[in-house]
């Protein structure tokens, strides 16, 4: 994911996103650990949520669930941060956050309302751009994010100030849902740590020593993650909920928000650690995981409204296998170049209709194709 340090600063694009041949700018390469990571962190993603309607009848299953939510979205969410460290209120950076991110959300929260609403028979679900439905909460988050991220460069001590934020929303049961704003308070230590990173950071973890040790480090996570199945509520991996809302004293919010951020950054490192970062069969596929990230949801909730998951033989180990492999090859499959080029309509809009004529990046533009005497 990190190869070096040039190609780690040539590569601008947000986490989970897509980049297009036709976005591409001549010159500029794109990084295979990056792109790795990023299919990598998506197959997770999709395994995870086809894992929610068996995981209640397996504790294995809810254990591996389990160690799976402590780190796959703090990923996207560090890369994503990283990925943000140059970005400003220039006006072509603005337009694409509106057409890379917004559209995209607006689109999609729409959809998935809809589909709600005539798929599962829920006349009562609304579409409401204030009140995220399932996945599309990550777009708003990152919409909202990369917005403040000039503040973040501002400011002398910008990730205790963001978990300070972070420990203040899990006890503010008030904030309430609009904007799901509790999950994007509670992840902005994430995408602050990121800006915060630079090349070598993400080289220290991909030496052989940290790999090796990585594979204790899971192991343990897994036998924690299967004993704290019947004694800790999954729901705190969500980030969704302040600790009232959980049932729990409100000091244990601020305690688990640090506790959770420690053992989500190991992890994140384990995972980074084992990520290629040669080229491989799936790395251009890495260009593709907006598209398999707000896709695969479709499939996820099929299967629940319509009962694909009701079978009794999936609930069993060979069954949830056999899921885990269909929808790690379903969202594979969401994240190739003719999907891309089916949805590019409404994840990657050019509208430029809709923006005025920006002088700065005409003569920009000039500037490049000016041919050398």
């Amino acid at each position: 994911m990190f190869h070096a340090a040039s190609s780690l600063g040539q590569q601008r694009t947000p986490f989970p996103s897509a980049q297009s041949p036709r976005q591409a700018q001549p010159g500029k390469q794109r990084d295979a650990f990056f792109d790795n990571a990023k299919y990598l962190a998506i197959v997770l993603v999709a395994m995870a949520h086809s894992w929610e309607p068996l995981k209640g009848d397996s504790r294995v299953l809810e254990g591996v669930y389990t160690v799976v939510y402590t780190f796959h979205m703090p990923a996207f969410i560090v890369i994503s941060g990283y990925f943000s460290r140059s970005f400003d209120m220039r006006p072509d950076r603005l337009r694409r956050l509106v057409t890379g991110v917004l559209v995209p959300y607006v689109v999609f929260e729409t959809a998935y309302s809809l589909f709600k609403r005539y798929a599962d028979h829920d006349p009562g679900m609304d579409v409401s751009l204030l009140d995220p439905w399932y996945l599309t909460w990550f777009l708003v988050a990152l919409f909202i994010w990369r917005l403040t991220t000039p503040l973040w460069k501002t400011v002398r001590w910008p990730l205790p100030l963001a978990l300070g934020v972070a420990m203040l929303a899990s006890v503010s049961p008030d904030i309430g849902d609009d904007l799901d704003l509790q999950r994007v308070l509670q992840f902005l230590p994430y995408f602050v740590l990121g800006l915060c990173m630079r090349p070598e950071h993400f080289r220290m973890v991909r030496t052989r020593r940290v790999r090796i040790l990585s594979v204790p480090v899971f192991a343990a996570a897994l036998a924690v993650g299967w004993w704290a199945v019947p004694r800790m509520d999954t729901a705190w991996f969500y980030h969704r909920d302040s600790a009232q809302e959980l049932g729990a004293p409100w000091w244990t919010g601020p305690v688990m928000t640090l506790a959770l951020f420690g053992c989500s950054l190991l992890l994140t490192a384990c995972f980074f650690a084992w990520v290629p970062g040669r080229t491989m069969w799936f790395t251009a596929l890495g260009a593709g995981t907006l598209y398999g990230y707000l896709l695969h949801g479709f499939l996820v909730k099929a299967g629940d409204f319509y009962g694909w998951f009701d079978h009794e033989w999936m609930h069993r180990p060979l069954g949830e296998i056999l899921v885990t492999v269909v929808f790690a090859a379903a969202v594979t499959l969401l994240c190739t170049r003719p999907v891309q080029r089916v949805f590019r309509f409404a994840m990657e809009p050019e509208m430029k209709w809709a923006f005025k004529p920006d002088a700065a990046e005409l003569a920009r533009a000039r500037e490049r194709q000016k041919v050398p005497a």
